[in-house]
């Protein structure tokens, strides 16, 4: 899966950004949906990185229930993503 063709089909644009709040609130909502009902697990976390790129990814544990593998991936993304954030690039 390729970052910008996720943001494209979700958003329906390069720049989510550019978005007022009520058509970024229905592309958030296409990419939740998308999410509950995608199937294939590379896809699933795929999709669940992205939510959690705009602050809306449910936590691991709810996401990944019964998918103890994506579960623990989700959690290691998280651990690393915190590390980036609070140290920055050369400490993670």
């Amino acid at each position: 899966m390729e970052l910008d063709g996720l943001i494209r089909h979700f958003f329906e644009t390069d720049d989510p950004a550019s978005l007022t709040e009520a058509e970024f609130a229905l592309a958030l909502e296409r990419l939740k949906i998308g999410f509950g009902v995608e199937r294939e697990p590379g896809r699933r976390f795929a999709l669940w990185t992205l939510l959690h790129a705009f602050d809306a990814a449910p936590l691991p544990a709810e996401a990944f229930a019964k998918e103890p593998q994506l579960k623990a991936a989700a959690e290691e993304y998280l651990t690393a993503a915190f590390r980036l954030e609070r140290f920055g690039e050369d400490d993670a």
